[in-house]
């Protein structure tokens, strides 16, 4: 179970980082400014942080002792 607590919280990493790297690409200019691609953003801004907050609660699920 540790695996898949460690590989969400892996990939909710990767898609807050997408989600903060897109748009500082398209406002340097980098990449054109589009409608999809700045969802594509948000989108994977908010599905990162909710599957990190999920992750985190499964990590210490694991871990927590049982008295």
């Amino acid at each position: 179970m540790l695996k898949s607590s460690f590989r969400l919280l892996l990939l909710a990493f990767i898609l807050l980082v997408v989600g903060v790297v897109l748009p500082f690409l398209i406002m340097l200019g980098v990449i054109p400014s589009a409608l999809t691609l700045s969802m594509v953003a948000y989108g994977s801004s908010v599905s990162g942080l909710f599957l990190g907050i999920l992750g985190a609660a499964l990590y210490v699920g694991e871990h927590r002792r049982r008295d």
